[in-house]
């Protein structure tokens, strides 16, 4: 084999070395905005997942430029395999969308054995318009155990709603993920105790990723009341 044929085989191969580590992606990666409305505040959500192995760095750069981001399992062997960060939840009076422009950030990694990954997801500053809760009304009282259906109204073209519904002293909680036309949502007969205050989330998801929140409150029916009606 002369020198040319080796010098041709080696730029093919480093080329398409090149392209199948370029080509390496995150298996997940998002980045989106949460409010709560009766709070007034909002946040920023990054999430990033890389795959089977542990990311032993990653960065991630805003479309300005700033990098928002940037982690690394110094002392790991591991590394991490997914992150959810959360961006402190300031009154939303525009500070957080200066911090955190609109446009494409781009995720870059590095897992534990060496392969690079790469990715990218847009931010939209657009925040959907909140449900409307209709039952159960605000602070209501004397829920019964059996048969809530939670509804609501909200606007067209959602990607979903997500509804909570949590005991706050138990943790037990409930949290569903419904199609964006949906307008009610069943409580599983059992999941809720007598004498109980509970609280429920109703999140309009957009199309972007994006979700508006509202929460109310409620108390089920107590032992004792159920047994003076009888």
């Amino acid at each position: 084999m002369n020198k040319l044929t080796t010098l041709a085989m080696a730029v093919t191969l480093g080329t398409t070395l090149g392209v199948a580590q370029a080509q390496e992606k995150f298996e997940k990666v998002r980045v989106y905005f949460e409010q709560n409305v009766q709070d007034k505040d909002v946040e920023v959500k990054f999430e990033a997942t890389g795959g089977n192995a542990g990311l032993a760095s990653m960065k991630v750069t805003a479309p300005d430029g700033r990098t928002v981001i940037d982690f690394r399992a110094t002392d790991s062997k591991l590394g991490m395999r997914r992150f959810v960060l959360e961006t402190p939840e300031p009154k939303n009076d525009g500070q957080l969308q200066k911090d955190f422009p609109a446009g494409i950030y781009k995720f870059t990694g590095t897992l534990v054995g060496g392969a690079a990954l790469q990715g990218q997801a847009s931010l939209s500053h657009a925040l959907p318009a909140p449900a409307s809760l209709i039952r159960p009304r605000p602070d209501e009282q004397n829920v019964p155990l059996k048969g809530l259906k939670a509804s609501w109204t909200a606007g067209r073209n959602l990607d979903a709603v997500v509804v909570l519904v949590v005991q706050e002293k138990t943790g037990q909680e409930i949290k569903v993920r419904l199609a964006g036309n949906a307008t009610s949502f069943a409580v599983p007969e059992g999941f809720l105790q007598a004498g109980q205050n509970y609280k429920i989330e109703v999140g309009t998801m957009s199309k972007e990723g994006n979700a508006s929140y509202i929460e109310s409150s409620f108390t089920t029916k107590g032992v004792k009341h159920e047994i003076s009606q009888r």
